[in-house]
């Protein structure tokens, strides 16, 4: 019955979401995709001509957007490119690049380095998100797991001016995420986007100002 009733709850909840209905309006594919708006128009992270790599882009808000910024929207050219990756299947965005696969997978891996071609990328978004088992310290396990991917993969390939923006939640191991992230860049801040469900744990981290070796 609870199960039920959590159902019904989110059901109306998304029905009268103005972000949902935003999101039909401007012909996205999710609301997630003003989470992303928000932090873009607040720290400028998209610019033309950019490399950008998004990880977990299914079913593809934020590559939209992406290429909507980048000047796609009308069938223009792309000034810049955009690399996806998702496991799941996604609906092709004009301009986007998307490589289906699981991100952990080496060979996945290699496969993105190879569309890469030893370029540097500008940012590095990272929507994704672990399937939680509602035992706490797996979860939190799972969490950390896909946060470090991203720093890993952000300290190989981002430039010197790079960014990078990830999805995560509040977690037994947010704080040690944090930590982790302020030893290789320089500028560090967690963001709740109003977008972003109150109830929700989610929370974006945004990385600036690489300390590493990115020349």
């Amino acid at each position: 019955m609870k199960k039920n009733r959590f159902k019904k709850q989110w059901l109306n909840e998304h029905l009268h979401d103005p972000f949902v209905k935003q999101a039909q309006k401007d012909n996205y594919r999710s609301r997630a995709v003003y989470k992303l708006q928000e932090i873009d128009e607040d720290h400028r992270l998209v610019r033309p001509g950019q490399l950008i790599v998004e990880l977990g882009s299914a079913p593809g808000a934020w590559s939209q957007y992406l290429a909507r910024r980048l000047g796609t929207d009308a069938g223009a050219a792309l000034r810049g490119q955009v690399v996806a990756v998702d496991l799941l299947p996604m609906e092709p965005v004009d301009g986007v690049e998307f490589l289906q696969g699981d991100f952990r997978e080496p060979e996945v891996l290699q496969r993105l380095e190879q569309l890469l071609a030893g370029r540097r990328v500008d940012l590095v978004l990272s929507d994704m998100a672990p399937n939680l088992s509602g035992i706490a310290s797996a979860d939190a396990a799972r969490i950390e797991h896909l946060a470090d991917l991203a720093l890993e993969f952000a300290t190989r390939w981002l430039g010197r001016d790079g960014a990078l923006l990830i999805k995560t939640f509040h977690s037994g191991y947010f704080s040690q995420i944090v930590t982790r992230y302020k030893q290789q860049f320089r500028v560090v801040r967690a963001i709740k986007p109003k977008a972003s469900r109150e109830r929700s744990a989610e929370v974006f981290v945004l990385a600036q100002q690489p300390r590493f070796d990115a020349s």
